[in-house]
C-alpha cells in the first residue's frame, strides 16, 4: 500500500505517520511506502517499517500535484492548508493555497484515468460554518461561513463530493474540531490560545488567554485526529452517501470550563501561569465560530473522540509530557 500524505510535516500528519510506522498496515493492508509532501522537509519516524519519500513542494505550484500523483498512490490524505488567522490575514495567500492547491490536486488525480480511483481523505473544517448558530448544530445545518478560511474549506467539500460523485476518487471530507491540546510552539491560528492556555502553564510557562472566559468551542485531541484520520481510510464507504463530508465528534467547553478542567488535573499553581489580555481582532474571529454540535452521522459511523475536556489534557500529559508536568 503505497500512501500519500499532503502537508504531511505538520502535527496531525507527522503523528498519522508515526502511528503507521508503529502499525506498519493500515485496514489489513501492508503500507510498503509513504510520499509526505510539504513546504518544509519531513523527518522518518524512527525504525519506520516502510520506504519513506520526503518532497518539498508547494502544492499550488502548476505540475507539482500531477508529479506526486504520478507514482498512484492507493491512499492520498490532503492535510495541506493555510491556518485561519493566516488565511485571513493574507487574502492572496489563503485562497492560492487553500483553494487552488486543493484543485490542482483533485485534477491531477482525474487526468491519471484508466481506471485509477484511490481513497482521498479531505481534512475541512467547522469553520466552514457561520453564525447564528443553533444551541447544537446537527448534520443538516447549512455551510455559510464568515471567514476567508471557512469559505476555503467550504469550496473544497463541494469539489470533494463532486468529483467523488463523477467517479474520479473515493472521498470523505471530515471537518476537524480545534485540536487540542497542540504539541510545540505556537502557529498562527487564531484558535491557538485554545491550546495555548494549557500546554504553557503545564510546561512552567506563562500563557496569554485573549478573549473572554465565555467563549465556548469544540475540541478533540491530536489522538483523536489521527482516529480520525484512520478511520476516514479504512471505513466503507457506502454507508456515507453522497453527502461526503462529515463533522467529527468533539467535546464542547467554554474557556472558564477549560481552565477549571486544567485546575483539577494540574492544581491552582499552574492554572496561575494564564494571563488575560483581551485582543479584539482574535475575539471578533472567534465570535463568528460554531460552538457545538449534535454529530450523528460520523458517531454512528464510528468516529470517535474524548467525553471530557479533562479526558483531552490527560491525553496531552501521556502523549507529549511523558506523563509529568510543571507543579
Amino acid at each position: 500500500m503505497h500512501i500519500l500524505v499532503i502537508g504531511g510535516a505538520g502535527m496531525v500528519g507527522r503523528k498519522f505517520i508515526e502511528r503507521l510506522a508503529h502499525d506498519g498496515q493500515l485496514g489489513g493492508k501492508a503500507v510498503d511506502k509513504v510520499t509526505v509532501q510539504d513546504v518544509v522537509a519531513a523527518s522518518a519516524p524512527a525504525a519506520t517499517p516502510f520506504t519513506f519519500d520526503a518532497v518539498v513542494s508547494d502544492l499550488s505550484i502548476e505540475g507539482e500535484a500531477e508529479a506526486l500523483i504520478a507514482g498512484k498512490p492507493d491512499l492520498i490524505v490532503h492535510l495541506a492548508a493555510i491556518v485561519s488567522g493566516e488565511a485571513e490575514a493574507d487574502f492572496d495567500k489563503g485562497y492560492r493555497i487553500n483553494l487552488d492547491g486543493t484543485r490542482h490536486l483533485f485534477d491531477a488525480i482525474r487526468k491519471v484515468g484508466g481506471g485509477y480511483r484511490p481513497r482521498l481523505v479531505f481534512t475541512s473544517s467547522i469553520a466552514v460554518f457561520g453564525a447564528p448558530f443553533h444551541d447544537k448544530i446537527e448534520d443538516e445545518f447549512f455551510t455559510t461561513p464568515l471567514t476567508s478560511y471557512g469559505t476555503q474549506k467550504a469550496i473544497g467539500e463541494l469539489l470533494l463530493a463532486d468529483y467523488t460523485r463523477r467517479g474520479f476518487f473515493e472521498g470523505v471530507g471530515i471537518r476537524l474540531p480545534t485540536i487540542c491540546v497542540r504539541p510545540g510552539k505556537p502557529n498562527k491560528a487564531a484558535s491557538g490560545f485554545f491550546s495555548n492556555i494549557i500546554r504553557e502553564p503545564l510546561n512552567g510557562e506563562e500563557a496569554v488567554l485573549p478573549v473572554s472566559d465565555q467563549v465556548r468551542h469544540w475540541h478533540a485531541s491530536p489522538r483523536s485526529a489521527v482516529g480520525f484520520l484512520i478511520h476516514a481510510a479504512t471505513m466503507d464507504t457506502n454507508a456515507i452517501g453522497p453527502r461526503r463530508n462529515l463533522t467529527m465528534p468533539g467535546y464542547s467547553a467554554t474557556v472558564a470550563e477549560q481552565i477549571e478542567a486544567l485546575r483539577k488535573v494540574a492544581g491552582e499553581n499552574v492554572v496561575k501561569r494564564i494571563k488575560r489580555v483581551p485582543d479584539p481582532v482574535i475575539d471578533g474571529i472567534v465570535a463568528g465560530w460554531p460552538r457545538n454540535f449534535n454529530p450523528q452521522r460520523s458517531t454512528a459511523l464510528g468516529f470517535k473522540a474524548e467525553s471530557s475536556f479533562e479526558e483531552i489534557i490527560r491525553v496531552h500529559i501521556d502523549d507529549e509530557l511523558g506523563g509529568n508536568f510543571v507543579k
